[in-house]
């Protein structure tokens, strides 16, 4: 999971790639980058940070000129932690420059980096991504539009591309729609591509319609936007986005991510109903649910657990011992509101059960005389290869433990989970998902 964006024929293109990614901030926080080109050159600047301290200077966006720009922020799920494995990718061949970046993984990325070695390549970095490089810089097609289309035979799994070169950009998402891609207009014409429609309210552009899986756009001057549709499509948009991962305001695929969540919270009172006297939220991303929780069950909705905005996300920390220490600095209870009550807590989702456990220990030394942990997402039993950071069974607390043993872990007084079924009730029964976590049908093999 990362954040990308491609800002097309805009007045400063990269002080609004720089706006378009601190509001998906939330999708990557190991680093962050922009490139940038006025029709002739092009310049690069990324580090790892923040935005808001990548970007702090103003002198940045004088340095990164023209009216075209690509973004990203990183979130590791192929690479490793260092400033080579922050995007754009940048690289010189033989029909000029080009800045790519992705949103996504590469199932194959293994095999396609081993033959391209083998043949002579030199990788820089350890990103999959890299290989998309290599394979367009060693094609003998005519046009980078040609080389792309070739390129992107050789590799399979879960995608966002935006390729900018001095003079065009391409924004192309895989025949799934694994990942989110959308496209907006400016009213003076501009475009801009982003993985989250939240990303276009900030900067005063109007959604124009997602990215379809297995398209790709071509923008070029003075022209609308040029579709071509490479595979056939097969949506399977990530569950995961509206369950965690995209801000609530965001529309992905035509459905609004706070308003799943709600129903996510409605289903998991009908399918786990539970005698109590609160609904709490674990905030940030389980207060939709637990008002739909709350909204379902008749039990009061309580916002008695305050969270320090300051300290990042647990789940896209890359070290388990920072997770730790990140729980105890994030979350603090309101006891007066607490003590003394049955307390029904709800969050999004569990992964390892770090956050759990500290937070069900929490609640009763702050007087909770039951605490009962309701998830609003299916147990995670299976790693995800498209792009979401449980690369191990290990890693896994329900792919480990039944759900007894895991209630007995975190010390809670019952736990549950909403159902497969359910899940798929609250998205909405019109297309299929990519449910892989939950049920492990790897469908891009």
């Amino acid at each position: 999971m990362c954040a990308v964006v491609g800002v097309f024929n805009v007045k400063n293109a990269s002080k609004v790639a720089y706006y378009a990614l601190f509001a998906m901030q939330h999708r990557g926080q190991e680093a962050t980058g922009i490139s940038s080109s006025d029709g002739v050159n092009m310049w690069t600047k990324k580090r790892r940070g923040l935005v808001t301290d990548v970007f702090s200077d103003e002198e940045n966006f004088t340095y990164l000129k023209g009216s075209t720009a690509v973004g990203h922020n990183r979130y590791s799920t192929a690479g490793s932690d260092s400033i080579a494995d922050a995007q754009p990718i940048t690289a010189k061949y033989k029909l000029g420059e080009i800045a790519v970046v992705h949103n996504g993984n590469l199932i194959n990325k293994d095999e396609v980096r081993q033959k391209l070695i083998n043949e002579g390549a030199i990788f820089q970095s350890y990103m999959d991504t890299e290989n998309l490089i290599h394979l367009i810089a060693r094609s003998q097609k005519d046009s980078l539009e040609d080389r792309i289309i070739e390129a992107l035979e050789d590799i399979k799994g879960a995608y966002c591309f935006i390729i900018q070169s001095r003079k065009k950009m391409f924004a192309i998402r895989d025949r799934y729609g694994v990942r989110p891609l959308s496209l907006g207009k400016f009213k003076n014409g501009g475009y801009i591509v982003a993985s989250e429609t939240c990303a276009f309210d900030l900067v005063g552009a109007e959604f124009v319609r997602d990215v379809k899986p297995g398209e790709m756009l071509v923008f070029e001057k003075e022209q609308e936007p040029r579709s071509i549709q490479l595979y056939p499509s097969d949506p399977r948009p990530c569950a995961f986005e509206y369950i965690y991962f995209a801000r609530p305001d965001s529309i992905i695929d035509g459905k609004t991510v706070y308003a799943k969540r709600l129903e996510m919270g409605r289903m998991l009172a009908r399918e786990n109903p539970v005698d109590a006297d609160i609904v709490l939220p674990v905030p940030d991303s389980g207060v939709a649910a637990a008002l739909g929780y709350a909204q379902e069950s008749g039990i009061p909705f309580e916002n008695a657990i305050v969270r320090n905005h300051y300290v990042g996300r647990t789940f896209i920390e890359p070290i388990q011992e920072m997770r730790d220490l990140k729980v105890r600095l994030k979350l603090s209870p309101i006891k007066k509101v607490i003590e003394g009550k049955r307390v029904v807590i709800i969050d999004d989702s569990l992964v390892r059960g770090t956050t759990s456990k500290q937070i069900v220990k929490m609640l009763k030394e702050a007087g909770a005389t039951q605490v009962h942990m309701k998830l609003a997402s299916p147990p995670i039993k299976h790693p995800c290869r498209y792009g979401i950071d449980t690369p191990s069974y290990e890693e896994l607390i329900s792919a480990n433990m039944s759900e007894e043993e895991i209630c007995e872990t975190i010390g809670a007084d019952s736990l549950s989970f909403l159902s497969i079924e359910g899940l798929k009730k609250s998205l909405g029964e019109d297309r299929n998902y990519s449910l892989v976590s939950f049920d492990g049908n790897y469908f891009i093999a």
